[in-house]
C-alpha cells in the first residue's frame, strides 16, 4: 500500500518529520486476541485455511454481497472441537461441515463487537476432529461493511452504472467473509461472481471465464486475506505491456494507458532485483476518487488512485512501489502487522532501486508508534498506520546495505531472502537470522554485524540512529528555493537568479513541502501566494501532489476567499494522504472550521469507512455526532 510521496533527494527531511505524521493512537483492547496475531480472534495456531471457494452475488440494490464461502482447513492440532474465525458486521445464515459422507450442519455463535476489530465467530464441531476439514458458510455482508465502497451512478465518471470496490488491508477482509483475517495465514482461492450484466467484475486473481453477469476467477498463488479484492463497474481495458493492461472507466482509459506506459520497464527492473515474477498478470485499475490510498498491491490487479493522472507521468512511480510489493509483501509477507515494516520498508527499498536504475539514483505525537516493531495489543492496525514503517524501515535496509558491502553484496542476499521465504509469512527475527547466516560466511563481516544495534533500530522511538548518505544535489536546490520564498519580500524574490533555475516535478513537490515546514514565512500574503503559483505553475497544474501542497499554503496564509478552492480539492478525491492534512488544518482555523465540518458531513458517505473515521478524528468530532 502506498499513501505518500518520497524520493531519495528528500529522505533525510522525510525521516525527520515522520514522527509527527503518525495516525492518532486509540486504545481499543487490553489483550492480544490470539497467540499469532493481536488483531485476530482466529485459532490459526491450531488449524489454517489453505483454500477458499467463493460464490458471491453482488446486490447493488441492497449494497451487500451474499453467497457462500467454502473454507478448506489443514489441521495443526488434533482433537479439535472449535474453530474461531474473524467477522465484522456479517450475517451468517448457515454453517455445515463437508466431508465424503456428506454435509453436517453445525452450531455457531458470534461474540460481542470490539470497535475497529470486529467479532469472533465460534463454530462448534460435532465431534473431535483429527483430519483436515471443509466448512461451507452461508452469509451476507452489511451495507456498512468496512471493506466495501458502494457508489451510485452519479458518483462515477460515466454516470450510468453503479460501482463497487474493496479495500481489505489491514483487517477489513473479515467484513466481506468469515476468515482467519491475519497475514500469518495464506490461501489460494477460486471465485464465481454474479453481477449485473452491463458491468464488469474483476478480482485479485486471474479471470478464467466471463459471460454477461457471471465472472470466474482463480488465484493459484497463496495470499493473505488482506489481498482479497473485488471491483464491479463499467470498466474497459487497454494493453500496456506483455503481461499488463490498465482498467478504467471509458472516459479515463486513454489517459491512464499513456500515464502508466512505463509499467513493463518497472517490472523488468524489479525482476532484476528480486527474481522471477510469479503472479502471471500485472494489471492496473484506476479507481474512483473515493479510493483512500495512493495504491493497493492486490495481486494481478493493483488499485491506483486517479490522483496519479498528472498528464506527464511525474507521479507514475507509485506503480514501481506497488510492483515491488509483488515480492515484498505479497510473496513474502509480515506475519502480523506489528512487523509491517517487513512489507513496507522492504518495498520502499526496492522501489528506490527500480526508479534509480531507470532515471538515475539522484531522483528517486505518538512516540510508541515511531518504533519499527510496534505493540498492537492496545491499538488496531488502522490506528497505528503511519509513514514510519515505510521510511524508517527502508532507511534501516539502506544502512545495512552500506554496512555490509553495498548493492553488489547486499542484493544477492536480498534475492536469496525472498526466495527462501516465498509463499510464507515472516517475523523480523526470520530476516535477522538469515542476514547473520548469510554474511557470517565471510569472517570479515563479523565486525560489521556486531555494530548493528537491533534493539535501537527496531524498538527505539523517534529518529533512526543512523541516516545513510544520499546524493543531496537535487535536495539542495529545493532547500534554496524554499529559503528564498520564506525569508524574502516580493521584490527580492523577483530579482533572484534562482527563478531561472529549472526544477523537475519531484523537486517542485519537495520545495513546497519544505516551504510548508518553515516556522515563519515573510509577508505570506495573497500577492505572494499568487506570484508563487504563477512562477512555478502551481495554479494550473494537474499534479495532485503539487495541488495538495499549494492549497495547504492557502490555509497557512489564511486566504479565506480561497476556501471554495480548498474544499473543491478536498472533494475531488478522498485519498487519506491528501484529505486528512487539509481537514486537520482547516479544523485548526477558527473561521474556516465550521465550513470544513459542514463540508465533511455533506461528503462523508462518499468516503470509505477508514477515511471517514480518521478525518472525523482529525476534526475532533465523532462520526456519529458529526
Amino acid at each position: 500500500m502506498y499513501n505518500f510521496a518520497k524520493r531519495s533527494i528528500s529522505v533525510l527531511f522525510t525521516v525527520t518529520v515522520v514522527v509527527s505524521l503518525l495516525a492518532l493512537y486509540r486504545p481499543i483492547t487490553t489483550m492480544r486476541l490470539s497467540p499469532l496475531d493481536p488483531s485476530s480472534y482466529s485459532n490459526a495456531h491450531e488449524l489454517i485455511i489453505r483454500h477458499v471457494d467463493l460464490d458471491w452475488t453482488v446486490n447493488f440494490d441492497k449494497s451487500t454481497i451474499s453467497g457462500t464461502a467454502t473454507l478448506n482447513f489443514k489441521l495443526i492440532k488434533k482433537d479439535l472441537e472449535e474453530i474461531f474465525l474473524d467477522v465484522s458486521d456479517i450475517s451468517v445464515s448457515s454453517v455445515v461441515v463437508k466431508s465424503s459422507a456428506g454435509e453436517v450442519p453445525v452450531d455457531w455463535d458470534i461474540g460481542g463487537t470490539v470497535e475497529n476489530i470486529g467479532s469472533k465467530l465460534t463454530i462448534y464441531l460435532p465431534t473431535k476432529t483429527n483430519d483436515d476439514l471443509t466448512l461451507v458458510i452461508g452469509y451476507e455482508t452489511s451495507p456498512k461493511a468496512s471493506a466495501l465502497q458502494w457508489l451510485t451512478p452519479e458518483q462515477t465518471f460515466g454516470k450510468k452504472h453503479p460501482y463497487l470496490f474493496s479495500q481489505c488491508q489491514a483487517i477489513h477482509a473479515r467484513s466481506i467473509l468469515p476468515c482467519q483475517d491475519t497475514p500469518a495465514v495464506k490461501f489460494t482461492y477460486n471465485a464465481t461472481l454474479h453481477h449485473p450484466k452491463e458491468v464488469t467484475g474483476l478480482m485479485s486473481a486471474i479471470r478464467v471465464d466471463s459471460t454477461p453477469g457471471v465472472s470466474k476467477f482463480q488465484q493459484k498463488t497463496p495470499i493473505p486475506s488482506y489481498l482479497l479484492a473485488i471491483v464491479v463497474g463499467a470498466l474497459v481495458s487497454k494493453p500496456i505491456g506483455p503481461i499488463s493492461s490498465v482498467w478504467a472507466e471509458q472516459e479515463q482509459i486513454d489517459e491512464a494507458a499513456e500515464e502508466f506506459s512505463q509499467t513493463a520497464d518497472f517490472i523488468a527492473k524489479a525482476e532484476e532485483i528480486c527474481g522471477p515474477y510469479v503472479w502471471e498478470r500485472y494489471d492496473l485499475l484506476v479507481m474512483p476518487p473515493s479510493f483512500p490510498f495512493g495504491g493497493m498491491e492486490n495481486p494481478c490487479l493493483t488499485f491506483v488512485t486517479p490522483t496519479l493522472l498528472a498528464g506527464d507521468k511525474s507521479l507514475a512511480t507509485v506503480v514501481a512501489h506497488e510492483i515491488a510489493h509483488s515480492w515484498t509483501g505479497n510473496l513474502v509477507t509480515n506475519r502480523n502487522f506489528e512487523h509491517f515494516w517487513l512489507n513496507e520498508g522492504f518495498t520502499v527499498f526496492v522501489e528506490g532501486k527500480i526508479v534509480g536504475r531507470l532515471s538515475g539514483n539522484a531522483s528517486p505525537d505518538t512516540p510508541e508508534l515511531t518504533k519499527l516493531v510496534v505493540d498492537l495489543s492496545e491499538c488496531g492496525p488502522d490506528d497505528a498506520f503511519s509513514t514510519v514503517p515505510y521510511i524508517k524501515g527502508s532507511t534501516f535496509l539502506r544502512y545495512l546495505e552500506d554496512l555490509l558491502g553495498g548493492p553488489s553484496k547486499f542484493e544477492p542476499f536480498f534475492r536469496a531472502y525472498l526466495n527462501r521465504f516465498k509463499y510464507q509469512s515472516v517475523l523480523t527475527n526470520d530476516f535477522k537470522q538469515m542476514l547473520y547466516e548469510w554474511f557470517r560466511e565471510d569472517p570479515k563481516n563479523e565486525v560489521h554485524l556486531e555494530r548493528i544495534d537491533w534493539d535501537l533500530w527496531l524498538f527505539g522511538e523517534g529518529m533512526p540512529p543512523v541516516i545513510p548518505s544520499y546524493d543531496r544535489s537535487m535536495l539542495e536546490a529545493c532547500l534554496a528555493h524554499a529559503t528564498l520564498w520564506a525569508e524574502n519580500d516580493l521584490d527580492t524574490i523577483r530579482d533572484s537568479p534562482l527563478l531561472k533555475q529549472k526544477l523537475v516535478s519531484v523537486q517542485l513537490i519537495e520545495f513546497l513541502a519544505q516551504l510548508l515546514e518553515k516556522k515563519t514565512i515573510v509577508d505570506l500574503t495573497a500577492e505572494k501566494v499568487a506570484l508563487l503559483g504563477e512562477t512555478y505553475g502551481f495554479s494550473t497544474t494537474k499534479n495532485a501532489e503539487l495541488r495538495f501542497r499549494f492549497v495547504r499554503l492557502y490555509i497557512r496564509a489564511r486566504l479565506f476567499d480561497k476556501l471554495d478552492e480548498i474544499l473543491a480539492f478536498a472533494n475531488s478525491n478522498f485519498r487519506m494522504k491528501f484529505v486528512r492534512p487539509v481537514y486537520k488544518e482547516l479544523g485548526a482555523w477558527p473561521k474556516a472550521r465550521p465550513m470544513a465540518i459542514e463540508n465533511y458531513n455533506r461528503v462523508k458517505d462518499q468516503m470509505m469507512t477508514v477515511c471517514a473515521y480518521t478525518v472525523a478524528k482529525d476534526l475532533g468530532i465523532s462520526d456519529a455526532s458529526a
